[in-house]
C-alpha cells in the first residue's frame, strides 16, 4: 500500500469517528439544557444508535454489496447526513429534532462498516495493517472532545456548535469519499436472503451452552451500557466537572491503550477470566460514579471515565474474538453481524429506553440523584457478572463441532 492510498484510508478514519464523537457524547446535555428534554426523550434520541445498527446490515446487504461501490455509498451517505445534522441543529423542540437525528442515525451507521470494507480492500495483511489506520479513528474521537472542552461549548451553552461542526466534517468526508480508492461491490449478481442480512446463518452457535449465555450475557451488559452512553456526560456536567467532553476522551486513550495490551492479557487469562473483568469493571465504573463528585472525590469520576478500556476492550473485543473462534471460517462474518445485531441494535435500544425511565424517576429540585441512578447499572452489571461467572465454561470446543 502506497503513502496516499495510507494517508486517504487513515484520514477517512479520522474524520469518521470525529463526526461521531463531535455530537454524540454531549448530545444528553445538549438535549437537556437547550431543548428541555427529559430522561426518556433522551433515551429515544440515543436509541436512534439502536435503529441505525439494525437498519444498516440492510442497506449494506442489499445496496452497497449489490450494486454501488462502497466509496460512493459512503459519500452518499455522508452527504446527506450532514445535510440532516445541519438541520438537527436548527430544531426548536425535541418533537422536531427527533426525525433529523434518527434520519441521520441510520445514514451514519452503515458507514461504520463501509469505512472497513474500504480500508480492507486495499491491505494485504488486515492483521497488521488495519490498527495503525484504525487508531485514527479513535484519534479523531479524542480530537472531537478536546475541541469541545478547549472551546468551552459545554459551559457556554453552545452545544449547539457540535452540531454545525459535525455536519461540515460529514459535508467533507462525504466529499473526500468520492477519492477513496474504488471498492466495487462483492455480490453484485448474487442472491442475497434475509438470513444472509442479518447472520441468521450464525443461530447454530446458541447450541453451545456457554455461547448462549454469553450472548445473553452481551445483550443485558448493553443495558448498563446504553447509561453510560446517553447519561455521563449530562451527569458531569451537573456535579460541576468543568470541560467534561474533553475529560471524557481520556475514555478512548484508554481504550487505545489497552486495545495495544490485549494479546498479552489474553493469552495469560483466557475468555473467561477477560469477559468476567470486563463486566466487573462496569460494576466498578458505577460505583465511582455513584460515590464521586467534583469536590473530594473527583479521582472517582476520573477513575470512572478511564476503566472505559477494561469494560469495552475486555469484554466486546474478547466476545469478538471468542466468537470467531467459535464461528469457524463458513460463519465468522454471520456470527459477527449476529452477535452486532444483537448488542448495539437489541440490547442498547433497551438499554435506552430503560435509562431514560430510570433517570426520570430520580429529578429532584431541578437536579438528579446520580446516586440511585448509578446503583441501578452497578446491580445489574453485578447480577450479569455473578451468573455469568457461575455458569460460564470456557473451553476450545467450536459450534460448528457441536452442531455435527
Amino acid at each position: 500500500m502506497n503513502s496516499t492510498t495510507r494517508f486517504k484510508l487513515s484520514f477517512m478514519m479520522f474524520l469518521e469517528f470525529f463526526i461521531w464523537g463531535g455530537w454524540f457524547v454531549t448530545m444528553g446535555t445538549y438535549l437537556t439544557k437547550n431543548l428541555s428534554a427529559d430522561g426518556v426523550q433522551i433515551g429515544s434520541a440515543y436509541s436512534t444508535q439502536s435503529l441505525g445498527a439494525i437498519i444498516a446490515p440492510f442497506i449494506i446487504g442489499l445496496i452497497a454489496d449489490k450494486f454501488f461501490a462502497a466509496q460512493k455509498i459512503l459519500g452518499f451517505l455522508h452527504i446527506a447526513g450532514g445535510i440532516l445534522l445541519w438541520f438537527a441543529s436548527t430544531s426548536l423542540n425535541f418533537d422536531a429534532f427527533f426525525p433529523f437525528i434518527l434520519g441521520y442515525m441510520i445514514a451514519f451507521m452503515p458507514t461504520l462498516a463501509l469505512v472497513n470494507s474500504i480500508s480492507f480492500k486495499q491491505l494485504k495483511n488486515p492483521g497488521k495493517e488495519f490498527p495503525s489506520i484504525r487508531v485514527f479513528g479513535t484519534i479523531g474521537w479524542i480530537v472531537a472532545g478536546l475541541v469541545i472542552g478547549w472551546l468551552n461549548w459545554e459551559q457556554d451553552g453552545n452545544l449547539i456548535l457540535t452540531f454545525k461542526m459535525a455536519s461540515v466534517a460529514s459535508l467533507l468526508l462525504g466529499v473526500f469519499s468520492f477519492a477513496l480508492p474504488n471498492t466495487p461491490p462483492v455480490k453484485k449478481g448474487e442472491k442475497t436472503s434475509f438470513g444472509d442480512i442479518i447472520g441468521l446463518d450464525a443461530i447454530g452457535l446458541l447450541k453451545n451452552r456457554s455461547y448462549l449465555l454469553f450472548f445473553i450475557a452481551s445483550v443485558a451488559i448493553c443495558i448498563p451500557l446504553a447509561f453510560y452512553y446517553n447519561f455521563t456526560n449530562p451527569f458531569l456536567n451537573e456535579v460541576g466537572m468543568k470541560a467534561a467532553a474533553g475529560k471524557q476522551s481520556l475514555g478512548q486513550v484508554s481504550e487505545t491503550l489497552f486495545m495495544l495490551l490485549m494479546p498479552f492479557f489474553f493469552v495469560r487469562l483466557g475468555v473467561k477470566k477477560m469477559l468476567a473483568i470486563g463486566m466487573i469493571a462496569w460494576v466498578v465504573r458505577y460505583l465511582f460514579f455513584a460515590f464521586g463528585n467534583a469536590d473530594s472525590n473527583y479521582w472517582m469520576l476520573i477513575g470512572g471515565i478511564i476503566l472505559h478500556g477494561i469494560c469495552y476492550d475486555f469484554f466486546f473485543v474478547t466476545g469478538q474474538i471468542y466468537t470467531d473462534r467459535l464461528a469457524g471460517e463458513k460463519f465468522k462474518s454471520a456470527a459477527q453481524g449476529f452477535i452486532t445485531l444483537a448488542t448495539y441494535g437489541v440490547g442498547m435500544l433497551f438499554g435506552s429506553i430503560i435509562s431514560g425511565i430510570v433517570v426520570d424517576k430520580y429529578v429532584i429540585d431541578g437536579g438528579h440523584n446520580w446516586y440511585n441512578i448509578w446503583i441501578i447499572p452497578a446491580a445489574i452489571a453485578a447480577v450479569v457478572a455473578f451468573l455469568f461467572l457461575l455458569f460460564f465454561r470456557d473451553d476450545n470446543k467450536s459450534a460448528v463441532a457441536e452442531q455435527q
